[in-house]
Parts: structure tokens; sequence; C-alpha cells
């Protein structure tokens, strides 16, 4: 490895490489992941973790971790948040910074006129399971002064996966092949020693930690020889509650050099006949340019949408671009869309949602909310 400093611009070729892959294709529990990175990317080992480190200590990279399908451990759902506008600020602040089960926090807009308009923040959010999911949010909304909450449960997942790098300068309706497939939302249990090892598996890296056997310390930590880890973390794969291995960029603000990797991010919405859910899904979720697609019900506040998916973008008019051409997609594929949408993403504040039991109980605890009142 040179010793001058490693480049740590997204932009930088190298980077590029890297980063293409380091989004979101390394799929799975992999015993060598940086490996993997280098392997699908061309570029060596060495220079691999030498950039991977520099670019998460510049802030280019915002955190580093096994990501999991928490939808499969936790109860969670996408949450539209009513708040007075001189409350809106304050509620954002308190979800992203207060409250470890809200993940991705952003304010959205529409036309005024559109249905779901007043709806103007939208969270994940995930509970462990044995915890109430409404009850949670009625918490928040108590700490908050949120007026109403809708909670948006995803049925089935057609896409996930946000490799921004990838997607810069990408044609509108560049698709796969064939329609993406489903991922349905089922709950996995795990024993006491399985939630030791994943709470250590899932733990983002600091630059320091991105070495060779990079899981041993992890196994340590979890108190189990290696390989016992990695029996639990490919039976995990096994389970599908395993993501990938990814380097998350920063989604909107701009880094160091003043750059942004994107600029907008845009919530669709489109309304398909019932029981058509699932097609319509997987017609969206084969778009390159889609990072989430779902099934969720929207509901008559929001015309009974029922696919929602993201897309990201640097110009507001590509990314409507992008969507027109799913739209004409839909309809090529002859699935009617009887209404569709886009809230455009402002503030936002992305992290990983908590999902230990473990961690609920002692979060419940601090903020003299009763653990047991928190029950289903």
């Amino acid at each position: 490895m040179s010793s001058t400093r490693a480049p740590v611009e997204f932009r930088d070729p190298i980077n590029a490489k890297i980063l293409a892959v380091s989004e979101d294709r390394v799929q799975g529990f992999q015993r060598d992941p940086l490996g993997a990175i280098s392997r699908l990317s061309g570029v060596e080992l060495p220079v691999v973790t030498e950039r991977i480190r520099a670019m998460l200590r510049a802030g280019t990279i915002r955190r580093v971790r096994q990501t999991l399908l928490a939808t499969n451990l936790a109860q969670g759902a996408l949450v539209a948040w009513q708040a007075p506008p001189d409350k809106l600020d304050a509620a954002f602040d308190y979800m992203s910074q207060q409250d470890p089960f809200s993940g991705h926090v952003v304010t959205r807009s529409t036309d005024a006129a559109s249905p779901g308009s007043q709806y103007k923040l939208w969270t994940t959010v995930k509970v462990p399971q044995g915890f109430s999911l409404a009850g949670h949010c009625a918490f928040l909304s108590r700490q908050t002064g949120a007026q109403l909450f809708r909670l948006l449960p995803a049925k089935c997942l057609f896409a996930l996966g946000v490799g921004h790098t990838r997607r810069r300068g990408m044609e509108p309706g560049s698709k796969a092949a064939a329609p993406a497939d489903v991922t349905e939302v089922t709950i996995t249990s795990l024993n006491e020693l399985e939630w030791r090892i994943l709470l250590s598996l899932k733990r983002e890296f600091e630059p320091e930690e991105l070495a060779p056997d990079l899981w041993k310390a992890r196994a340590a930590e979890a108190g189990v020889p290696l390989e016992t880890f990695y029996e639990a973390a490919e039976s995990f794969d096994r389970r599908k509650i395993i993501g990938r291995f990814s380097t998350f960029l920063e989604h909107v603000k701009p880094l160091q050099d003043g750059e942004r990797v994107t600029r907008f991010n845009a919530l669709f919405h489109w309304a398909v006949p019932p029981g058509r859910e699932i097609e319509a899904g997987r017609e969206v979720g084969r778009h390159h340019i889609m990072t989430h697609a779902y099934w969720r019900e929207g509901g008559p506040e929001f015309r009974n949408v029922n696919i929602m998916g993201v897309a990201h973008g640097t110009e507001k008019a590509m990314v409507l671009a992008h969507k027109a051409a799913i739209d004409e997609h839909l309809k090529l594929a002859g699935i009617p869309v009887g209404y569709t949408n886009v809230f455009w993403g402002g503030r936002s504040e992305i992290k990983p949602s908590e999902i230990s039991p473990f961690a609920y109980r002692d979060w419940c605890r601090r903020v003299g909310l009763d653990p047991e009142t928190a029950r289903e």
C-alpha cells in the first residue's frame, strides 16, 4: 500500500469501482466480505481495504456493516406522521436522535391537493418481537406532539439495495430481464445465543476493524469460537434474515469536498387493482433505479395505493423520467394504475433501526415506559 494519502472522493476511478460493488452487491453472509469486494471489483484486496478505511474516516462512507433483513426479525412499518408545522423539526430531531428504533427519518412533500399531503414526516420504525409497534408510535406521538400516524407495514418486498454509485447516469427504463423476486415478510425467532451472535454480527465497523479475518474479533465479542460464529451466520442467511455486507454513502448531505452522491429522493405511490399487487410489485422492482419496492396498503387517506418504492437521483427531471418509464412499463404489461403520486424527500437522517429485545427493555426503562405495558 502506498504511504501517500488515499483518495477519498467517491468519483475517484478506483473508489468508484469499489463502491459500485460494496454498496449493494455483496449479498448474504460472506466469511471474507472484503475479499468478495476485491474479486467483484477487480481491485486488489490491500487497496480495497485501504480505500474503504480512508473513505470511512473521511465521512464519504458513513458506515460499514452487515445488514439484516430486519423485517423478518422485528415488527416494522413505514410510518406517515402528521405534526403541527411548528413541531415538525422537533419531531424529526426526536425520532432521528432519541429513538433507536426509528431508522429512516425523512420529511416529504407533495402537491397540497394530493391525498396524504398533510403527512409531512415519514419514518421507518421497528420494534422487537413481543412488543407493540402501535404502542411505540403512540409513545412517540406523546413525546413529539404528532397529531396522527399511519402504520404502513410491508406485505412483500420486491427490491432492497441502495447502490447510488452504480445508479449514477442510469438510463430511464433500465431493468432486469425478468420480474423481481418476491420476499415474503415472516418473523423468525432466535434464542439467546443466536441474538448474542447476531448483535455482534450487525454492529458497525470502525476503520481499524477492517482487516483480514474481520469476523474473528466479533466471534470473541459474542463469546463463541469462530467456526460457531460462521455456522450461526450462515444459518441466519439460510433463514433469510441476512441482507448484505455494505458500505453506506451519505444519501443527500454534501460530503467534505462539497459533492453530493444524490440530490433528490422520491417515494413513488401506485394504486393497482386488488389481487395484482405481487405482479405489479415485481414489474416495478425489476427496474434498476429502484432502491426499495414494497407492497404496502396506504388506505383511503392515500387513495388506496398499494405499491410503494424509492428512487434517488442527482436531477429531479431524471427521477421523474425514471418514474415515467416505469409507468409506461406497467401500462405495456397490462397492469392498470388507478392513481399514482410522488412524495419528494427533504430533511433526511438514515440510521439502522435497533431490533434487540434486550435493547428495547433497556430503552423503555430509560424513558420511563414500562416494558410490560409496551407488550402486544
